[in-house]
């Protein structure tokens, strides 16, 4: 039998490694927040007719006189890169669009296909921005009080739903710390379609490992008086097939969307792809050894020798 269990620190460091650089991202460059959270507009529009590259600086020209100076405007990366522009700037007035319409279209040709124009206000966004934590944060402590409940009959039921929790937090700062990286390098922005696919993530992740916390409880009857690190090593193996058969079935249907699917939800697709991957590694990999490393006083045995060398090292 495959001894997840004792190899937990490996896949506790394998986390670390994955975690730690969006971490660091998020604190130096922070989320590159799009405008359904900080406000303005995002247009997006082709030019199908165009006979050379469009250059974005001569874009940005026509919208630096009409006042928006600080207008983003790219070339689309997920579409072909030279008939297709991307404009970031403040709320654009709908007389400004006309006008910015009509100045596009006599600049890069006389048809143009908008195939995205969406303008928020600074004070929604900054409302989606805090409702979008708090949604977060009420599911986190929704998840806890569920499984804590649900597993009552068990010895520490707390640790389950902490356990999740933990779980939980592991693919959100994953997904938040690559969203990071991504913004940083490749120009990315989160948007709602972002924090949809993030807390679809999350109850993936919570579905998954209930599975396996499920066959804890059940083993812990049935194997009465064996170790529970062996217990829950048993119930991890003999959950695998069935998680790995659940997860496999969406990942290939999120595949062919992020290769076949529109360019307006591959972010959003490719989002989900990256969490739905780490959930199902941190459900298997990071939940269940939670429990062991708990049940054996591993986390305060640490902690105690971390501080009994520091208060040698100060005697």
């Amino acid at each position: 039998m495959l001894d997840i269990v004792g190899k937990r620190y490996w896949y506790f460091t394998i986390s670390l490694i994955i975690i730690v650089p969006g971490l660091i991202s998020l604190l130096i460059w922070g989320l590159p927040l799009g405008i359904d959270f900080t406000g303005g507009t995002l247009w997006q529009v082709q030019f199908p007719a165009i006979e050379s590259p469009i250059q974005p600086a001569e874009a940005k020209l026509l919208f630096t006189e009409r006042g928006y100076t600080d207008a983003l405007v790219q070339t689309s990366t997920t579409t072909k890169p030279d008939d297709t522009l991307i404009i970031r700037a403040k709320q654009v007035t709908p007389e400004d669009k006309v006008a910015l319409t009509a100045e596009l279209k006599a600049k890069f040709g006389g048809e143009m296909v908008e195939q995205r124009f969406d303008s928020v206000g600074p004070a929604v966004g900054q409302e989606v921005a805090q409702r979008a934590t708090l949604a977060v944060i009420l599911a986190a402590a929704a998840i806890l009080l569920y499984i804590t409940f649900a597993f009552r009959h068990v010895p520490s039921p707390f640790r389950y739903g902490t356990a999740a929790v933990i779980s939980l937090i592991h693919d959100a700062l994953a997904v938040l710390g690559l969203a990071s990286l991504a913004g940083h390098f490749l120009g990315l922005e989160v948007d709602a379609l972002f924090l949809t696919a993030l807390m679809t993530v999350i109850g993936f992740s919570v579905h998954d490992t209930i599975v396996v916390f499920d066959r804890v409880r059940e083993n812990i009857v049935r194997y009465r008086g064996q170790r529970f690190e062996t217990i829950v090593n048993r119930s991890i193996i003999e959950t695998l097939t069935r998680s790995l058969n659940t997860q496999l079935t969406v990942l290939f249907t999120l595949t062919a969307l992020l290769l076949l699917g529109g360019a307006t939800i591959q972010h959003f697709v490719a989002t989900l792809l990256i969490g739905i991957l780490l959930g199902t590694y941190s459900s298997i990999f990071n939940a269940a050894p939670i429990l062991v490393v708990w049940e054996n006083g591993e986390v305060g045995q640490f902690f105690r020798r971390l501080f009994g060398r520091r208060s040698a090292a100060t005697t």
